[in-house]
């Protein structure tokens, strides 16, 4: 499958131009499943050897409007990894101890270890969205030098996207590869899915009365999305945005372009040192002899 198109390494993305749509998956969508049950076979696969060795860690980001389908993408793409090497860690509204310290500390707690696959349903993106369309959130971060709502300004997120370039350029130094996904969902169809939550039954407590206030300030956080993408969009550690109106179909994007990623990298099961060997064989004879010991 090729994938190229939804990938960003600069500031040429347009929110705009960007589709929501690709294709409807109803025609084709047991072939669908089907390539995605085998993508989460082999990151199984290639998850096992990270945990093994311990010396890459795989950091997934889903960032997207409300109703986008994260939850979902992240249950079907990750149900066959073993909750052993895997990790989610979910970022809404600041803590009044998180407000203490500066808005990176919280996600340092959330890392995964090298040899895992952590996912952030929402992430340190937050700060340059959220806080973006809603800037008074700022003021409650006591920062110093941000005391009113006029320096809450685009240097001050000018500077937070330099944060975060430099922040993943360094996870990147140290063993981490980061997979950023911008689930990109019209405005109509996230109309349909909260029209959805509100009329079946067994979906009502998905349903948010929160969600339809934000979706009062789609055009910002619009803008505020193409301004983050832009600016944080490297060739090391892309943006990926996906047409997500089908969700088969973006969940068949999203774990293409994650079992790739993760099968570039040298993974392998550690060899055996001569001395290991050694214990292996003095371990093995001890069990053996119990078996005689019975007889």
């Amino acid at each position: 499958m090729d994938t190229k198109q939804y990938r960003y390494t600069k500031d040429n993305f347009n929110i705009k131009k960007a589709p929501t749509w690709v294709a409807d998956s109803a025609d084709q969508l047991d072939k669908i499943k089907d390539t995605i049950g085998k993508n989460v076979k082999r990151i199984k696969e290639a998850q096992k050897k990270m945990y093994a060795r311990h010396r890459y860690g795989v950091i997934v980001v889903f960032q997207a409007m409300d109703a986008a389908g994260k939850d979902s993408m992240i249950s079907h793409i990750f149900s066959g990894v073993n909750p052993v090497g895997f990790k989610v860690a979910n970022f809404k509204q600041p803590t009044p101890e998180e407000l203490q310290h500066d808005y990176l500390w919280r996600i340092n707690r959330a890392l995964p270890e090298r040899g895992l696959i952590g996912v952030f349903n929402r992430s340190y993106y937050e700060d340059v969205l959220v806080s973006r369309v809603h800037p008074e959130l700022i003021l409650k971060a006591n920062l110093p030098g941000v005391t009113t709502l006029p320096d809450v300004n685009d240097e001050f997120f000018d500077m937070r996207y330099e944060d975060i370039r430099n922040y993943e350029q360094h996870l990147s130094r140290n063993g981490y590869i980061i997979l950023k996904f911008f689930l990109h969902v019209s405005k109509d169809e996230q109309k349909n899915r909260f029209l959805s939550r509100i009329e079946t039954p067994r979906k009502n407590w998905k349903f948010s009365a929160a969600d339809i206030r934000e979706r009062q300030y789609w055009d910002k956080y619009q803008s505020a999305y193409n301004k983050a993408i832009n600016a944080t969009a490297t060739k090391e550690n892309p943006w990926y945005v996906i047409p997500a109106d089908d969700k088969w179909y973006s969940r068949l994007i999203v774990s293409d372009i994650i079992t790739k990623r993760i099968e570039k990298l040298p993974l392998a099961y550690p060899e055996m040192t001569p001395d290991q060997e050694g214990e292996l064989a003095k371990a093995h004879q001890i069990l053996l002899n119990e078996d005689e010991k019975k007889e």
